[in-house]
């Protein structure tokens, strides 16, 4: 491939990463792509967010960051997930939401994905017990719908939230980096140090300890 195809390939990428996500035909359809926890308690609830001391795998956010699907696995888990959301959904419903959401012009997918292997990823999930929550991230604090708050409050807020708890871990540390990208911001050792109120060679350190945070940071930015 010549470095002029090559340039032209990643300008069409950037090109599908940037694109504005189309939601109208979701929002008509009437799918659920966003659910607080449902049996979990949270430790404080206020009007503009819900805290998990020790986190929660109940919330589903779907397209709440700017990051698009770059991947098979993710688009299986995404309409895995979206067919959790959504259990009255037949084969036939789910198909549709498929076909939607693989169209690269309506804004939720880079890559190309034909029909046929539209059909047969339907197929595979259609098997599975759509009764179990999918595999998702452990998730602290949740900002509700239209809270209100700027990008600066919610940060704010997680840095407080978490500075009240004796020592920061790794969870900690990943809740604020998942923050900070929801916000469509990069994920920096100096910007996480200053939100939870430590050091940066307290961040480098947890980093250190626990390489697959290093990893998890690397993977956000890139989807940013």
């Amino acid at each position: 491939m010549t470095k002029a195809l090559k340039g032209l390939n990643s300008n069409r990428l950037m090109s599908y990463m940037s694109m504005e996500r189309q939601f109208k035909y979701l929002t008509n359809k009437r799918v659920v792509w966003r659910r607080d926890p449902t049996t979990d308690i949270p430790d404080e609830e206020t009007k503009e967010y819900l805290f998990y001391k020790n986190g929660t795998y109940q919330a589903y956010d779907l397209f709440r960051s700017k990051a698009k699907i770059t991947t098979y696995r993710s688009l299986k888990w995404h309409m895995l997930t979206l067919w959790y959301l959504n259990p009255d959904w037949t084969e036939h419903d789910a198909m549709d939401i498929a076909m939607y959401i693989t169209n690269k012009d309506n804004g939720f997918i880079t890559f190309n994905i034909n029909k046929w292997n539209v059909a047969r990823l339907i197929d595979d999930l259609s098997v599975l017990d759509l009764d179990h929550p999918p595999k998702n991230k452990l998730r602290k604090i949740i900002f509700k719908f239209n809270c209100g708050l700027t990008k600066q409050q919610k940060l704010s807020i997680v840095g407080k939230l978490i500075g009240r708890m004796n020592g920061i871990d790794s969870t900690d540390i990943y809740e604020t980096m998942l923050q900070i990208n929801y916000e469509g911001s990069k994920i920096t050792i100096s910007g996480l140090a200053k939100i939870l109120n430590v050091t940066p060679r307290t961040i480098y350190r947890r980093m250190n300890k626990y390489p697959e945070l290093k990893q998890e940071k690397e993977i956000l930015n890139e989807e940013t």
